[in-house]
């Protein structure tokens, strides 16, 4: 048994959703058949639909823009003018109080 809430939301079951293979973020229709409702699962997503070859393909190809983007070039490869370096040899310069 599940209770409506305030916002006029429910929970489904467990052993439910489990049954149906419903998830969290999943779509629901609800149909009304004479005084009773019915929940049907949604279609489903398109990840269901693609086979573990594909999965595995699509992760790697966005772990690799995912590197992409957030490895940074080296000192070595950029020409400030300056190294780091030199910035902790500035730093040791100056006076301490």
């Amino acid at each position: 048994m599940a209770k409506v809430t305030s916002k006029l939301q429910l929970t489904i079951p467990k052993a439910l959703a489990t049954q149906f293979g419903i998830r969290p973020g999943d779509e629901v229709t609800f149909e009304a058949a004479g005084d009773v409702i019915r929940i049907r699962p949604g279609p489903l997503p398109a990840r269901a639909r693609l086979d573990r070859e594909t999965r595995l393909r699509l992760l790697s190809e966005a772990d690799a823009r995912f590197l992409a983007a957030v490895t940074s070039p080296t000192d070595e490869m950029i020409d400030r003018g300056w190294t780091r370096e030199d910035l902790y040899e500035e730093r040791l310069r100056w006076p301490r109080f």
